[in-house]
């Protein structure tokens, strides 16, 4: 039982929290719910609003839906892609920096200079420079290397918005890296330099291995951001997710379903629910291969 003293402590800290906890049970845990409680009804919201339960119809209905196998194929393409890629290039990147080359503050800088700019301006800027007569064309031209209607064909209308990610996505990786290198001891690398190794050994047995929890954690954050790809194709494809569904993303066709089509909100909100349980799946996946035991 507890003592008058220290119901009075957890009366008072609980008051203190309460704030906190009242946004969070608003802003947080209440719209989970409520998208779980919706994802088992028929929603109409225009016209008077109405609940009808229809139990797991919702989520068969995922099955024999087209449009939503293509988002997730998008998705899962997207995210294959760019996560390995983007944490490889971050990785290359860092190291590159930390090896005290001349002016290494100022390539700091200037690569991490597209982690400020705000995802639609971006977007905007490379539906620019993707034009047919814009400044990659162009380049490619100028090289003789074959020009694409990066806006307009199918076939590379997401490979446009892959590169544009990962350009973009990659330096904020590179900080994170950066800051972890600068606690590797440097009795490693000449312990690895007595035994002959040169600057690959050095970086692929010592750097590697030792960066394995950082690399893990900058994996779990890329799939995260990457599977809730939603502005970038939307502002590409004017909300259409074209060009023939090529940059549809599982997000993006949540939105079409919760926004712009009648009677479609709960079904909206399976997919929703459906995509949280793929993305906790992949995270525990990565948490469970990637053997994060630490090695120092």
């Amino acid at each position: 039982m507890f003592s008058r003293k220290r119901w009075k402590e957890a009366g008072t800290a609980y008051t203190l929290l309460s704030p906190t906890l009242f946004v969070l049970l608003l802003f947080v845990i209440g719209p989970i719910l409520f998208a779980i409680y919706l994802s088992f009804h028929k929603v109409q919201l225009l016209g008077g609003a109405s609940f009808q339960f229809v139990g797991f119809d919702n989520f068969t209905r995922i099955l024999d839906d087209t449009r939503a196998k293509i988002a997730l194929w998008n998705t899962a393409k997207y995210v294959a892609i760019v996560v390995p890629t983007q944490t490889m290039l971050a990785l290359v990147l860092a190291a590159t920096l930390n090896a005290g080359l001349k002016g290494e503050k100022f390539f700091r800088i200037v690569y991490f200079l597209p982690t400020l700019t705000s995802s639609a301006v971006l977007t905007l800027i490379f539906m620019w420079m993707y034009n047919q007569n814009g400044l990659v064309n162009h380049v490619l031209a100028f090289f003789g290397l074959p020009t694409y209607n990066w806006l307009g064909d199918p076939s590379v209308a997401l490979n446009a918005i892959m590169i544009m990610n990962i350009w973009s996505t990659a330096p904020f990786f590179m900080v994170i890296y950066l800051a972890a290198l600068q606690d590797i001891p440097d009795s490693l690398y000449e312990a690895a330099e007595l035994d002959g190794a040169n600057a690959w050994h050095k970086f692929w047995y010592v750097t590697v291995p030792y960066l394995r929890p950082v690399t893990s954690f900058v994996v779990i954050m890329g799939l995260i951001g990457t599977f809730q790809l939603f502005d970038q194709s939307y502002i590409f494809s004017g909300g259409s997710g074209g060009p023939n569904n090529a940059t549809l993303t599982v997000v993006l066709l949540i939105y079409q379903y919760a926004f712009k089509s009648l009677g479609t909100m709960g079904y909206a909100a399976a997919l929703a629910f459906a995509l949280a349980i793929v993305i906790l799946l992949a995270t525990w996946l990565q948490r469970k291969f990637s053997k994060e035991e630490s090695l120092y």
